[in-house]
């Protein structure tokens, strides 16, 4: 008989130990202290403020784990922690991972009730409140917030750009753009493109500081609105990341059809998120970001990519398609 190991069992079980390891060395700053050189273990734990006790386990794990190096006694960034966790780099991914330790760390303790009620879970639901509502009227939470959006769009904002054919077309509105991440990633990799950022009006400065930080305020705007209640800014290209799968399912169908009012003949909706696989066993990511959109929100869910092609076509798009883009995330490009 063919002996049966626990292992992977209690690597799942007992995961929230690496996580919570993680988040906690973003939230010290670890990587960004890192990044200007390497240091030993007294240098480093008086720069990050860890007592005797811990240093030594904890920042051991963190290169067991694969998020340090340590070389005769000192510690250093990895490549991949140096590029996506330092806060000073643009190519910093850490909001996503600040947000995940602040807010849904604990709301995800929660989650059994969350299976059991349907209902969303954390500070949310104490407040009794919107969550969008919320976010947006605390200025601290709207930048941990936005940060977060463009940490979890920049790796796709970078596949989005090499895989549609922008040479085709002339402008693009980002609806939902947070602090400008994709949009400021496509307007950088072609520069004949004019690109429009739409949000709400609090995004307003956070993503104009953003653009111009960029050196693209001279081909990319900002338009101040609620994509439920104002047309969507007219453009060749619409694009909605991580947007539908916030809303329930008629919320889903309005947002595409007033993308498909947005357009010119022949312009194109693109769609993209951690779409399911359509035999829904191997995308794990895009499974559990459905479950976290329980835990966050009172109807939003992720979605397979035939999903949301029969979702296009229905509103009238002529012809649409699923296409894999980075690691979990795909789009859905569909043309009017």
């Amino acid at each position: 008989m063919t002996a049966v190991s626990p292992a992977f069992i209690m690597q799942i079980g007992m995961g929230f130990w690496a996580s919570k390891a993680l988040l906690s060395a973003v939230e010290l700053g670890t990587f960004t202290t890192l990044a200007a050189g390497p240091q030993d273990l007294e240098a480093l734990s008086a720069r990050l403020g860890l007592h005797a006790r811990s240093a030594r386990d904890f920042l051991d794990a963190l290169v067991a784990m694969g998020m340090l190096d340590r070389q005769d006694g000192r510690y250093s960034n990895t490549p991949s922690t140096d590029f996506y966790l330092d806060k000073a780099k643009p190519s910093y991914i850490g909001g996503l991972l600040e947000m995940g330790n602040n807010r849904l760390y604990p709301a995800w303790g929660a989650l059994t009730d969350a299976l059991k009620t349907g209902q969303q879970q954390g500070k949310i639901k104490e407040s009794g409140a919107d969550i969008f509502g919320t976010l947006y009227a605390d200025p601290a939470m709207l930048q941990e917030f936005l940060s977060a959006m463009t940490g979890v769009s920049l790796p796709t904002a970078h596949a989005l750009a090499a895989a549609f054919p922008w040479h085709e077309v002339g402008s693009f509105v980002d609806v939902g753009c947070a602090q400008g991440g994709l949009t400021a990633v496509v307007a950088a990799a072609h520069p004949h493109l004019t690109g429009t950022g739409f949000d709400l009006p609090p995004v307003q400065p956070v993503f104009q500081s953003y653009i111009a930080g960029r050196g693209l305020s001279d081909r990319v705007g900002f338009r101040a609105g609620s994509f439920f209640e104002q047309a969507l800014p007219a453009a060749d290209v619409v694009i909605m990341g991580h947007i539908l799968h916030d809303w329930d399912l008629d919320q889903k169908r309005l947002l595409i059809a007033k993308a498909y009012d947005a357009l010119p003949k022949g312009g194109r909706f693109i769609a993209y998120d951690a779409m399911i696989d359509d035999d829904r066993r191997q995308n794990v990511f895009g499974l559990l970001m459905s479950l976290n959109m329980l835990i966050e929100t009172p109807g939003g869910f992720d979605y397979t990519g035939a999903d949301c092609v029969g979702w296009m076509r229905a509103s009238g798009f002529a012809e649409a398609r699923h296409q894999p883009l980075d690691g979990p995330n795909s789009m859905v490009v569909a043309t009017k």
